[in-house]
């Protein structure tokens, strides 16, 4: 059976950088998703349509078809402040902000002595993303996981 819409896929992976150090990495159970429902990275899920079981594939996914450009205007400073009730905040610690569009993931980047700055760019964002998979299983999805618009762990439990 080929991966294709409204179909579960599974599949293990590596994922690299442009200088080929793993950023992350499928554990022993295998990723699954229901293709066609958003659930990955649009490059990857393009490069799995037609896979079947026991196939492997290298792909290289462009930023505009996994997380996005990065945009300069998403790194703001933000009075040290507006951080209270948090003991010290360090570079790397991610919080929700809110904003006028809705909640906002933002990580810390710097943290000065009146100031801290804060990226809403996803990690990830601006990166070429290199994935070397290798499909494990791919059957049809339930009538639940289509209607919920992800993949559903044993006995209907969300994964």
């Amino acid at each position: 059976m080929e991966i294709a819409d409204r179909r579960v896929a599974s599949f293990h992976y590596t994922l690299t950088n442009d200088e080929g150090q793993v950023i992350d990495k499928s554990s022993e159970q295998a990723l699954s998703y229901l293709h066609g429902a958003g659930n990955i990275v649009p490059g990857l899920e393009k490069a799995l349509a037609g896979k079947k079981a026991g196939d492997k594939l290298k792909v290289a996914v462009a930023p505009e078809e996994g997380y996005g450009a990065r945009h300069d205007g998403l790194v703001q400073k933000v009075p040290l402040e507006a951080f209270k009730g948090v003991e010290n905040v360090q570079p790397g610690m991610q919080f929700q902000a809110q904003t006028g569009g809705g909640p906002v993931l933002v990580t810390v980047t710097e943290v000065g002595d009146s100031e801290v700055t804060v990226d809403g760019n996803h990690p990830l964002a601006g990166q070429t993303l290199h994935f070397d998979v290798e499909v494990t299983e791919v059957r049809e999805a339930t009538d639940d996981e289509q209607q919920h618009g992800h993949v559903h762990g044993a006995g209907g439990v969300h994964e």
